[in-house]
């Protein structure tokens, strides 16, 4: 046998009330590809960041080709041949492609010489990246390659990727593929966390599973199911979402020639959005990160003023009502920020449950808010969401990403809406929350809510919607029922196809 580039021995981390690693053991080989799994909670972010050096074990060792390991920060981790591509990126959007590389280096070359080995080094692996260009301009996938190309310039040994994909196209997932089996090829190990398990099929050598900070299993990707994988990441039967007949309901939400710009300075303007969403129907809308989906959603929820006649809720003009009047009527959003937008970081879950419950729950009173309702309110979404954390009182910065996903999902499905507009709902939540998630919002949408799902992962949305469209730079496609929508079909519309109509009433419909 030989020696394993990176060997875990009983690595175990506690924190008041949990334990998040418990005596974690594997191996990872030199230039082999090799998944990290396990249900949002279970381990996975605090296990690598013992690696990378942020997070200290409280007991176990590590051993770097035979010789212990224990970096005490990420310098340290780097020096050694460790390199991390994280879920969020950490990029300056004012700097260009070659400052941001600078700022992430110990050293760097004189800037002339660091364009040019930026050149070099995506062009070699595929990834084509001018350094000149300003990152705010970039796309979602093309910041992306900025994260993996200045880990690439490190010349890592082990390189950790945390939801690498969760931001990318079809045809960008491929072409990164192809850059990391190069990787392997070339001797480089690769950590890959994912929930998207048939990705992990088509691009891991070995698994590792984790379940409540245990090491419960391991097995060969591609002769596991994806549903054997999921069904051991939870350690029960993985449900399936069905979906109940919708009622034909009347229109509840119109949009109609929607035109704004963003408020970000890197933002995308919409324009001329029109939809239309009946009681009981489900909108996918799709598209590359950074098309104006943020935007579409701050002009539905109200955060995005518009001319008033711009959207009606029932044939009433509501395009110039701020958030907390829209939810008076019944409209409710999910933004894809949650940390920050959707949950403000140091409140308590009970103190975010107040945030967007007060008006549809009757949270306050006189000017008073009643904690022990507001309480009793927070405390059933984490029941019925399943939301792992000691109790409501904690932080929401103090949850998991999946965890706190599935605590902003569950605090607006509970109030039971009649417009619902979400983007990302599912973003890094492991398989078994995905599929619960999905299936709060089809039931939703079976009691006669109208819901607009935004969302980058093509299967969710041909799976949960009636009706699909795409976003390119602020501009929607015409809408096309999901039913018999190719791939191909789905790369015009994302491609910016915006004259694709459907056959027959169909297009009509997506403006009535």
């Amino acid at each position: 046998m030989t020696t394993p580039l990176l060997s875990l021995q009983g690595l175990t981390k506690a924190y008041p009330g949990v334990v998040a690693n418990d005596a974690v053991s594997f191996d990872i080989q030199e230039g082999e590809v090799h998944a990290l799994l396990g249900e949002n909670g279970a381990g996975k972010s605090t296990l690598v960041k013992m690696i990378y050096g942020l997070v200290k074990p409280d007991s176990g060792t590590m051993l770097w080709r035979g010789t212990e390991f224990a970096p005490s920060e990420p310098r340290q981790a780097r020096a050694t041949g460790v390199a991390m591509v994280f879920q969020h990126f950490s990029l300056f959007d004012a700097l260009d492609v070659a400052e941001n590389v600078a700022l992430g280096m110990e050293n760097p070359p004189p800037m002339r010489d660091l364009a040019q080995r930026i050149r070099d080094v995506s062009e070699t692996y595929g990834l084509p990246l001018d350094p000149g260009r300003t990152v705010g301009d970039l796309s979602a996938g093309e910041r992306q390659r900025v994260e993996i190309i200045r880990c690439l310039l490190q010349d890592p040994k082990l390189l950790i990727m945390d939801e690498p994909t969760s931001v990318l196209t079809p045809q960008e997932v491929e072409i990164l593929f192809q850059t990391l089996r190069k990787l392997k090829s070339e001797g480089t190990s690769i950590l890959y966390i994912s929930h998207k398990l048939e990705e992990i099929r088509a691009l891991c050598d070995h698994a590792t599973i984790l379940r409540l900070g245990k090491n419960v299993g391991s097995c060969t990707p591609a002769t596991t199911s994806a549903r054997d994988m999921a069904e051991m990441m939870v350690g029960s039967t993985l449900q399936t979402p069905t979906r109940s007949a919708a009622p034909d309901g009347s229109t509840l939400l119109k949009v109609t020639n929607l035109s704004a710009q963003s408020g970000k300075a890197f933002g995308t303007a919409l324009k001329e959005i029109s939809f239309a969403v009946k009681s009981g129907e489900i909108l996918g809308l799709g598209g590359v990160a950074g098309n104006g989906q943020d935007e579409l959603l701050a002009a539905l929820s109200g955060e995005l003023l518009t001319n008033a006649d711009t959207i009606q809720i029932r044939g009433e003009a509501v395009g110039n009502l701020g958030p907390s009047q829209r939810r008076g009527i019944g409209v409710l959003a999910a933004p894809e920020e949650r940390l920050g937008h959707a949950a403000a970081p140091n409140m308590s879950l009970i103190e975010n449950a107040l945030l967007t419950g007060a008006i549809r729950q009757g949270l306050t009173r006189n000017g008073f808010v009643n904690w022990r309702t507001t309480k009793a309110f927070a405390e059933d979404i984490i029941t019925q969401f399943d939301v792992r954390t000691p109790g409501s009182d904690r932080a929401a910065r103090a949850l998991s990403g999946g965890n706190l996903q599935k605590f902003v999902i569950g605090r607006e499905v509970l109030q039971a809406p009649d417009v619902l507009v979400v983007n990302q709902p599912t973003w890094g939540v492991d398989a078994a929350a995905a599929a619960a998630i999905r299936q709060s919002l089809m039931n939703l949408a079976a009691k006669g809510a109208a819901i607009v799902v935004i969302s980058q992962d093509l299967d969710e949305l041909m799976e949960i919607s009636d009706r699909f469209g795409a976003l390119n730079e602020g501009r929607l496609s015409a809408i096309r029922p999901t039913t018999g929508l190719t791939i191909e079909d789905i790369g015009l519309m994302m491609g910016g196809a915006h004259d694709m109509e459907a056959p027959g009433p169909v297009a009509e419909e997506a403006t009535a």
